[in-house]
């Protein structure tokens, strides 16, 4: 009977003792989720959502070329008399580059004119002979068939003796010189090219998923090895009609600007293809975002300094950054710091922004 009435001592005085700590724990959780443990605003860094240009853009990789490229070779053949450039220089269209010994040229020109001078005289004196009867119609024809054949030949010697001065077709840079003064070269010998190297072309193969993305005009970055740091802005001006069966892809063109000459025939280029832009897109920073399962959620702090935890729909990641489609505002302050110790409704207290470190307001 003691022992029983012992044991029920013991219980009614240790009771109040476990369960004391037990709701002392039940108002910490409680206030924890209003504001910090024991009730206090939690200090976090928040940041302003932002607007800022975005582009998208498609990654790929492509060759240079020039605008413009001509091997320059002779029409006629003969000894090299004149050389009017150096090797890498620029020239300007109708410069003279090579003259070709026209001596000889000149020797067959006069004879054959000196052939015309005759037919010519023949045929005028047959002019008047045939409206008398005293010469038949088959003379005269012969007559007149032996000037038109003369004339052309005139007119053909001409063309080579023009064709002995080579001029450049358009503003360019002439490459390395293949021949030397002095020199025979026959019919159709390569003596050098001439480029014309600004703008230079941008030639890349596109995978065909993204031919609806493209459209002439389209921006693009071109990157080389060479200025590894440079970016080099073109525009898109041609998109084959034809995808390429074996690839799948098309071959697209753009025109890059290339007043410093920098950018080389032959150089392998990556290209950045921007496809779309928005001016004023949402942004903000990569650390507020929480991923969680398939979502993604961001803490905002309200006009009242408590935490509200929003769903968020992100577009393009970009470095340190990433553009919010759906579920913010611009202006809105987003937690991107501390978001581990409140919970929706939590009080907090903004301690600095990433740029100014000040208070935001």
């Amino acid at each position: 009977m003691q022992l029983k009435i012992f044991k029920r001592n013991y219980i009614l005085f240790y009771l109040p003792l476990l369960v004391l700590p037990m709701l002392a724990g039940c108002g910490q959780k409680k206030a924890a989720g209003k504001g910090g443990y024991g009730g206090f605003a939690v200090n976090v860094v928040a940041e302003a959502v932002k607007q800022e240009k975005i582009e998208d853009k498609i990654f790929l990789v492509g060759t240079l070329a020039a605008d413009e490229a001509i091997e320059i070779k002779n029409e006629v053949s003969g000894v090299i008399e004149k050389i009017g450039f150096d090797e890498g220089q620029a020239v300007k269209k109708g410069q003279m580059l090579f003259t070709i010994d026209a001596s000889k040229l000149n020797a067959s020109l006069s004879q054959t004119e000196a052939n015309l001078h005759l037919a010519q005289t023949t045929f005028d004196r047959l002019s008047s002979l045939i409206k008398a009867g005293a010469v038949s119609q088959q003379e005269f024809d012969q007559a007149k068939s032996d000037l038109d054949a003369k004339k052309a030949e005139v007119d053909l010697m001409k063309a080579q003796l023009e064709e002995t001065v080579i001029l450049a077709s358009f503003d360019g840079v002439v490459g390395e010189r293949k021949a030397s003064i002095g020199q025979y070269v026959s019919q159709g010998t390569k003596l050098t090219y001439l480029i014309r190297q600004d703008p230079m072309k941008a030639e890349f193969r596109v995978p065909e998923r993204y031919l609806g993305q493209l459209k002439e005009g389209q921006d693009i970055e071109v990157t080389v090895a060479a200025y590894s740091n440079e970016k080099f802005d073109g525009q898109v001006y041609f998109i084959d009609p034809r995808v390429e069966e074996q690839t799948r892809t098309a071959l697209v063109k753009a025109k890059v600007p290339n007043k410093e000459a920098k950018l080389r025939t032959g150089m392998f280029a990556n290209l950045d293809l921007i496809v779309s832009v928005r001016q004023e897109a949402l942004v903000v920073s990569e650390r507020a975002l929480i991923p969680q399962a398939d979502d993604i959620y961001i803490f905002v702090v309200d006009s009242e300094s408590k935490a509200q935890k929003k769903l968020v729909k992100v577009g393009v990641r970009l470095a340190g950054k990433a553009e919010i489609t759906e579920g913010l505002s611009v202006g809105e302050n987003v937690i991107v710091e501390g978001y581990q110790k409140i919970g929706p409704g939590s009080a907090v207290k903004i301690k600095e922004t990433k740029d100014e470190k000040t208070p935001a307001q």
